[in-house]
């Protein structure tokens, strides 16, 4: 920023210098005829000219990186600030906002930098020609030092209103950028239920509502647009007229009139630039605003103390679930949201009062939480890379353990090969087949306490069979959760629970509930007939 302001001042001193340099030529060089002086002005604007051209390189240079540096470090601020988020991301801040932030605001922010460099060069610029001025004419001195505040006055109310009318547009537009984000995110499954033309509709109702405040936005910053172009002009013409009347008086020589035009003339570029600057700076602090909001975010506490010394169980107070280590737990209710709700306050994920073989898990340092206890979600993120570097996942490729994780999600229709290329988010593969990897993933991690929201939900019953056999096997001596109101898995289990309104209503195996609760038989029967169906 200091040199954006260093040559920045330099380049607009050079400018502000011609015309002094032009009075001479004419007074000392012109007007008495005297060539030897004349040429040696002309020579002294030709060398002030070439420095000016190298300062306006320098200049530009310079404000570019403070541009693009500032915009990059705020994007790096963000970037970890969402990675210390972690999993807590999703639950405060909608994906949208996210992207918006990312594509838009640091760049906002890097452009309303220009205030404290050429911003800066233009205050010095107009204090030194006011000065120069002064020492010609202490009248067009006055005007200029009173017209650059004034021109500040006229452009302030507007700039006001812009900024006002610009958080509202700011808001709006991570609020359609997050629908835009969501409708994308689940193209598929609208081709497949007919919404699409539904989420169409209320895309194109929001984006007008959008454009109407764009609209509202652009009315102040269009006046400050014209008035940043027009209002420079309007003082350069009243400030040569004055001098113009001064010159025919007398007062002025000719080259004082023509080196008076070549300041005011000049003074047009910094008074525009700082216009210009204030409506950087007045969508600068909107995207800051919302950039500073997404920092203060907190992010969950990752330190604690150790964990149970060994394989425990896990206990949620809220809902009554425990799961036991070395058994394979269900929990089976009519809300899917109530399960999953369970699954993260046993992973600690957000807020949560469970305890961990009689331990606060919210006391026990994160890094082990994650390390021993794994959340697998139905739409967990897949990254980019070969088939075995997806299912391996943090850890070193090994192709045996790799083939055994597939197998027990029955994922072996992905690839023949291990060195196919999965796209990212899996857009190369199907959804049952995306829904496998993740399992394969998981179950290639070995936590000692998996817990898995609805697993298998987007496979057929064959391979619902066969996964929950192999993964019965697989994960035989290790605790393992799974959501899911699936007869095939429910049969496996050890023990299931039985949720109504997020709580516990009944404990047992499969069979014992399917005999002595009718509304789990119900719950059962019902999502039994859909399937067939």
């Amino acid at each position: 920023m200091g040199l954006g302001a260093l040559f920045g001042s330099l380049w607009f001193l050079s400018l502000a210098t011609t015309p002094w340099l032009l009075s001479q030529a004419i007074d000392r060089g012109l007007a008495p005829q005297r060539t030897g002086a004349l040429l040696g002005w002309a020579a002294t604007v030709l060398v002030v000219g070439a420095a000016s051209a190298g300062l306006g390189i320098m200049r530009h240079r310079s404000m570019t990186k403070l541009r693009m540096a500032a915009a990059l470090q705020t994007a790096e601020l963000v970037m970890a600030h969402a990675t210390r988020l972690g999993s807590a991301l999703p639950r405060r801040i909608t994906a949208g906002e996210v992207v918006t932030i990312g594509i838009s605001d640091v760049w906002t922010i890097g452009r309303s930098m220009n205030v404290g460099g050429v911003g800066v060069a233009s205050t010095v610029v107009i204090s030194v020609v006011a000065t120069i001025l002064f020492r010609t004419s202490p009248m067009l001195a006055a005007v200029v030092l009173i017209g650059v505040p004034a021109l500040a006055l006229v452009v302030g109310p507007l700039l006001q209103r812009g900024q006002r009318a610009g958080l509202a547009y700011r808001e709006q537009q991570g609020e359609l950028n997050t629908r835009l984000v969501d409708v994308l995110g689940g193209l598929r499954i609208l081709n497949g239920l007919g919404g699409k033309e539904t989420h169409l509709r209320r895309y194109d109702d929001q984006s007008a509502r959008l454009r109407d405040q764009g609209y509202r936005v652009g009315g102040p910053l269009s006046w400050i647009g014209a008035l940043g172009d027009g209002l420079p002009v309007v003082f350069l013409a009243v400030v040569v007229w004055l001098a113009a009347r001064l010159a025919a008086s007398g007062e002025l020589t000719v080259g004082e009139l023509v080196g008076v035009y070549g300041y005011t003339a000049m003074l047009v570029i910094p008074v525009n630039v700082m216009i210009f600057c204030s409506f950087d700076v007045v969508r600068g602090l909107v995207a800051a605003r919302r950039v500073v909001d997404f920092l203060r975010l907190p992010a969950d506490d990752p330190s604690g103390g150790p964990g149970p010394s060994g394989p425990a169980p896990l206990h949620d107070p809220v809902s009554g679930v425990v799961a036991e280590p070395g058994r394979l737990t269900a929990l089976a209710g009519a809300r899917p949201a109530d399960a999953a709700e369970i699954i993260d306050r046993l992973g600690r994920y957000g807020e949560t009062g469970a305890t961990w073989g009689g331990l606060p898990l919210a006391a026990v340092a994160q890094s082990e939480v994650r390390a021993r206890i794994l959340v697998a979600e139905p739409d967990a993120a897949l990254f980019a890379g070969e088939l075995r570097e997806v299912v391996a996942g943090r850890d070193e490729p090994d192709d045996e353990r790799v083939r055994s994780a597939i197998v027990t999600a029955v994922a072996h229709d992905v690839a023949t090969s291990l060195d196919r290329p999965i796209e990212w988010a899996g857009r190369n593969v199907s959804g049952g087949q995306r829904q496998r990897v993740r399992l394969a993933r998981a179950v290639h991690a070995d936590p000692e306490m998996l817990l898995a929201a609805e697993p298998t939900s987007a496979v057929d019953a064959h391979t619902e069979a066969a996964i929950a056999e192999r993964l019965t096997e697989a994960r035989r001596g290790r605790g393992t959760v799974v959501a899911s109101t699936s007869p095939v898995l429910l049969d496996r289990a050890d023990v299931v629970h039985h949720l109504v309104d997020g709580r516990v209503a009944a404990s047992g195996t499969h069979r014992e509930l399917l005999a002595s609760h009718p509304g789990y038989r119900a719950l059962v029967t019902r999502v039994f007939g859909e399937e067939d169906r």
